[in-house]
């Protein structure tokens, strides 16, 4: 993914867009609960007590998977600017948006301390981190170190069908583009380069790729602007034309597309 490029799958970011509200994604089948999800939550510092539900219907949370569906709503908000670089954001009150305890939501945030997106405020709670352009370059730098001939070496070894069987993730990144919604996208992107590094055989290659590539995905602070949709396309587009050369097994081409695929903007 190039420089400045970001964006997890998750709910789209109109969903997202008012201030301060961070909505936990829709489960399958959970279509109650979604509809209960417009609601404008407390202002962020303030916490409620939501009604308890009615009979027949689910919770907002599932509580067999509460941490993992907070950890994919906070990733999602932070990618969709509802969690602002720089802000303090208590457990107690994002618990309170979600009708959650605020253990799950203090959990993934050590998640997203780890992941590098927070830090710990003592006694307050977690601050987004404001990045910078050259901690991007440099999360790009070290990405390409490692990816790219990893890349090369597959071309060279990986059969024509197996390369055809990507195809399907290789445009799942092209409609998340397409959608504008840089969440989706960022989502896409990570599934596309876990499948390519997974033909290596190697799990801690691809947990540590992965985790590189969540890490250059959080917004920045400041120039580079956000990419627009015409960024995504293009660099979504560039999956299906690396997957074209990899299935011709033209090398040459290969080894450009990979190269400019990490290349800065």
């Amino acid at each position: 993914m190039k420089q400045g490029t970001q964006g997890p799958a998750g709910p789209d970011a109109a969903a997202l867009r008012r201030p301060g509200r961070v909505r936990v994604p829709p489960q399958p089948g959970a279509a109650e609960a979604e509809r209960g999800a417009g609601a404008a939550g407390p202002a962020r510092g303030e916490h409620t007590h939501g009604e308890p539900p009615a009979p027949g219907t689910r919770p907002l949370i599932q509580r067999s998977s509460v941490r993992g569906q907070i950890l994919d709503a906070l990733r999602t908000a932070l990618l969709a600017g509802e969690l602002q670089p720089g802000e303090v954001y208590s457990a107690p009150a994002l618990g309170a948006r979600f009708g959650v305890s605020a253990t799950p939501v203090r959990e993934a945030m050590q998640q997203l301390a780890l992941e590098g997106a927070v830090e710990v405020v003592p006694n307050r709670g977690f601050r987004v981190l404001e990045r910078s352009g050259r901690e991007l370059a440099e999360l790009a730098e070290v990405r390409a170190l490692i990816e790219v001939p990893v890349m090369l070496r597959l071309a060279r070894t990986v059969p024509a069908a197996r390369w055809a069987e990507l195809r399907p993730l290789a445009e799942a990144t092209v409609r998340a583009a397409s959608a504008g919604c840089r969440a989706g996208y960022a989502e896409a992107d990570r599934a596309f380069h876990r499948a390519v590094l997974a033909l290596a055989g190697n799990d801690q290659l691809v947990r540590v790729a992965d985790d590189l590539h969540r890490r250059s995905q959080w917004p920045l602070v400041g120039p580079p602007a956000a990419p627009g949709r015409a960024d995504l396309v293009a660099d979504a587009h560039e999956h299906t034309a690396l997957l074209d050369a990899l299935i011709a097994g033209d090398a040459d081409v290969v080894r450009t597309l990979v190269e400019d695929h990490f290349a800065p903007s």
